[in-house]
């Protein structure tokens, strides 16, 4: 079912806030589809990503948090943690291929902007993003106040499927096709960060040698506009799990906005790591959380 010979993979945690037990069944669940090959011979590879290419939100206390964490978990991984901050020239450069394809565009609208021009009457109901500054010309644009870079998606997706064919991903074991068109014209670089999520996880995938994403279910619709991107950008496509996510017991799922229960907090307070590991492998919650029904 799985084409790498190897089986690698990831956790990609950002240094935004503590870990909390959502982040510690993802870790688990990535570190030992490597370690026992999920369904091939065990002996695969696990790597740690920490995702600060936000310079404003990240912080120095969390990595260092999130590396305890894991290692009270019973969790060891290959190699240096990978830095997104010290690959931003390698997103700039995928930016580049970028526009020289002539797929992104310069866009200088707020959320208030887009929050209004949604509810104006010509737009269709449900669109993410109208495309006001794809049709405006470049000289029309006030870049003073910064801008951001989006991707003309209808145009990506033509070049994509003339690249080859249909965009199709492995999907929790099943091939699926995929269209990136569903989602607008995404933001590909930020307006405060060198790259968005999207193109840094596409491009980092690439560079660790990932064959296999493991990520929570809430990053399902990503898998289109990433598999777009390694067709545009020439990168090899990984197959993809999305788990169920954890949820508190108000039934939301767990996240750092909410102040979700901490691991440090679990891992201070004496629970025992490698016990903890052990029930989240079966997918055993503690009292009080559960996972999200699919």
């Amino acid at each position: 079912m799985w084409r790498a010979a190897m089986i690698v993979t990831r956790f990609a945690p950002s240094p935004s806030g503590p870990l909390h037990l959502g982040h510690g069944y993802s870790a688990v669940m990535a570190h030992d589809a490597a370690r026992q090959g999920y369904g091939r011979l065990g002996g695969g590879r696990f790597h740690l990503r920490i995702d600060d290419i936000d310079a404003g939100r990240s912080r120095a206390e969390y990595i260092d948090s999130a590396l305890a964490d894991l290692a009270w978990l019973g969790i060891d991984w290959d190699g240096e943690p990978w830095r997104q901050s010290a690959h931003v020239a390698d997103y700039a450069a995928a930016l580049e291929r970028l526009r020289a394809m002539g797929l992104v565009y310069r866009c200088t609208c707020t959320r208030a902007d887009i929050a209004e021009s949604l509810t104006a009457p010509h737009v269709t109901p449900g669109t993410v993003y109208p495309g006001t500054c794809r049709t405006l010309a470049a000289s029309a644009l006030d870049i003073t106040k910064g801008f951001c870079w989006r991707i003309d998606m209808a145009r990506a997706a033509e070049r994509a499927e003339q690249m080859g064919g249909a965009l199709t991903a492995t999907n929790n074991g099943t091939v699926t096709v995929l269209d990136p068109r569903d989602h607008g014209d995404v933001v590909i670089a930020r307006k405060d960060a060198p790259a968005s999520y999207h193109l840094a996880s596409t491009v980092d995938d690439a560079a660790m040698g990932v064959t296999l994403v493991v990520r929570g279910a809430d990053l399902t619709h990503a898998t289109a506009v990433h598999v777009l991107l390694q067709r545009l950008l020439s990168l090899p496509t990984p197959d993809y799990i999305h788990h169920a996510l954890v949820c508190g017991g108000d039934g939301k799922r767990l996240a750092k906005r909410d102040a979700a229960a901490a691991l440090s907090d679990l891992r201070s307070a004496g629970v025992d790591g490698a016990e903890l590991a052990a029930r989240l492998r079966v997918s055993q919650m503690p009292v009080g959380y559960s996972l999200a029904k699919e």
